[in-house]
């Protein structure tokens, strides 16, 4: 547990070195991920913009922040760096994320199925710490934030 937390941590030193240059660029940072897959660490920046992200916003960003990496050395282990878009199917992971898709459609995936469902999708009409709600053909429903493996939204801008 104390290495995930540790990942976590890294993660988010990442994010704060890598906003600023990200926005100097004229993109937004979406989120940043350190995960170990195998033996390997991977570092994944998601980057996000108006009208779509390419290829070259994404060899950019690696290009510029691999270098501030190296000098500022966030990360002890060997990584490899990864620059990514959002997509339009984008996770909402931040806080901010969540705030700006309220009153728009997203798909939940929950831990385990309710009323038969492991799915949901629907309008994001509010959401707490501890809470989403979601405004859907049959109704209104509140999930536990704990209950939510993951939550897509699909209509980027």
């Amino acid at each position: 547990m104390a290495a995930k937390k540790n990942r976590g941590k890294v993660a988010q030193t990442v994010f704060d070195l890598a906003r600023p240059l990200v926005e100097s660029m004229g993109l937004v940072l979406w989120d940043v991920d350190f995960f170990k897959e195998g033996a390997e660490y991977d570092l994944l920046v998601t980057i996000d913009k108006d009208g779509g992200v390419g290829l070259e916003d994404c060899e950019a960003v690696s290009r510029a922040l691999s270098p501030l990496l190296d000098e500022a050395d966030p990360i002890e282990e060997s990584y490899c760096l990864e620059v990514s878009s959002a997509g339009l199917e984008r996770e909402l992971v931040r806080r901010e994320h969540y705030l700006a898709y309220l009153g728009k459609a997203v798909t939940v995936k929950l831990y385990a199925p309710r009323n038969g469902r492991k799915e949901l999708t629907g309008a994001l009409s509010s959401c707490t710490e501890d809470s989403l709600t979601l405004t859907t053909p049959d109704g209104d429903v509140t999930l536990p934030r704990t209950e939510v493996a993951k939550c897509t939204a699909a209509d980027a801008e």
